[in-house]
């Protein structure tokens, strides 16, 4: 019998086992200051490109003005309890009922996070006799979710659609069985390589194997599709989205999210979202705040252009410039390098320290051992010189990457 304090100690997990070397730099840094497409890290100004403020909203003027007559009216107390128990505000409801018209849904309900909501959502949904089948690439609250799953799950290869049709037949098989159905699960924009979920080719599958589709879109809500209602709406087939899940952490920088869909379903999670039913209600600043945000997206493409002004620009340039950018046909913009975990150190450090780029990056387990990714997200408060001063230096770190420069076997201790 082994103690389980031990055993963790034993062992610290893929990136937990680097934490010593990399915490504070590498992993749990400090950005500092006003959100803005400049911040402070570690005492110097640096160019960020690693927060998800797509429509530059976090700062936005009028943005702040309501999130502070708000919390000068309610504080961060109000309201008090669960939404079922004590809870419930009519601001709550405009905000649903704001999301379920913009969505073009018949209706929505709000979530306290994007992590927990998720998760939740797909557990709500499904019993012991229902399948599953999920994208392989698809985000860990959706992994969670389905992994809280009693019953079967069937995992495709990503946005493989002749994977997806052969689980689709395996979980059509089973379900003659067990009596239960099918909930197939995908992302609008997927996080990482930017590359949208193939929506259009999955729903045609709908009538052969009598699924339900739920779809994550968080980077897509607000970024994509007409006034920025996603993913969905860019591919349409809006209508055959059986629960749309957007958060409110990216477009609209700040904290909640949502479902939407057809009422019964609605209703039904409502009253059987565990996550939700036993979770204090969200304050009524950050409510106040969303239906002032939602309100910005609805009524304005000022930002939405800007954001793909200059995600256009970063992605034609950096292409032109001979890097490897995936398939994204997102704002999501990564960069694909050969090299070691030491060589990834080794280029976060010179693009934060020489050259003052603060971008994410994203190594094994996340991607392959031998694949370096940069990842940038774009923001309508970039400037074009930024894509420009970017571009410069990625070309000098592609230089010395391809010299050797940065060669190193082991994680680099910043300290």
């Amino acid at each position: 019998m082994q103690d389980i304090f031990d055993k963790i100690k034993d062992n610290r997990g893929p990136l937990g086992k680097h934490a010593k070397e990399s915490h504070g730099y590498f992993t749990f840094p400090k950005l500092e200051g006003d959100i803005d497409r400049k911040m402070t890290f570690r005492g110097k100004e640096v160019l960020v490109w690693s927060i998800n403020n797509y429509l530059g909203l976090a700062n936005h003027p009028e943005v702040r003005q309501v999130d502070a007559e708000a919390s000068a009216r309610w504080g961060m107390a109000y309201p008090m309890g669960a939404r079922m128990m004590s809870g419930q505000t009519s601001l709550h409801e405009q905000l649903e009922e704001n999301l379920a018209e913009f969505m073009q849904k018949e209706d929505a309900f709000l979530l306290n996070y994007g992590y927990q909501g998720c998760q939740s959502a797909i557990e709500a949904l499904v019993d012991r006799n229902d399948v599953i089948v999920y994208d392989s690439e698809s985000h860990a609250c959706m992994v969670d979710g389905v992994r809280l799953h009693q019953g079967k799950r069937f995992v495709f290869k990503h946005n493989d659609m002749e994977s997806f049709e052969k689980q689709l037949v395996r979980a059509k098989n089973w379900t003659e069985n067990t009596g239960g159905g099918i909930l197939v699960v995908t992302e609008g924009v997927f996080g990482m390589a930017g590359d949208q979920g193939r929506l259009k080719e999955i729903v045609s599958f709908k009538e052969q194997y009598k699924f339900r589709l739920f779809v994550d879109d968080a980077h897509g809500f607000g970024t994509i599709g007409e006034n920025g209602r996603g993913a969905g709406d860019a591919q349409g087939v809006q209508d055959q989205i059986d629960v749309y899940f957007g958060t409110f952490a990216k477009a609209m920088a700040t904290i909640g999210a949502f479902v939407a869909g057809d009422e019964s379903i609605i209703e039904y999670l409502r009253y059987n979202m565990r996550s939700q039913t036993f979770a204090k209600s969200l304050p009524m600043p950050i409510v106040a705040g969303a239906i002032k945000r939602l309100e910005m997206i609805q009524n304005s493409s000022e930002h939405k252009d800007n954001l793909w002004r200059i995600a256009k620009a970063l992605q034609s340039g950096l292409t032109e410039a001979g890097f490897d950018i995936g398939v994204t046909n997102s704002a999501v913009t990564p960069v694909f390098l050969k090299g070691t975990l030491g060589e990834a150190t080794n280029i976060t450090m010179d693009l934060r320290e020489n050259y003052n780029i603060f971008c994410s990056i994203v190594v094994y387990p996340v991607v392959p051992k031998d694949v370096i990714m940069l990842r940038l997200i774009p923001t309508a408060i970039h400037k074009m010189e930024d894509v420009e001063y970017t571009i410069e230096s990625f070309k000098a770190m592609k230089v010395k990457l391809e010299a050797g420069e940065y060669e190193a076997n082991e994680i680099v201790d910043w300290r």
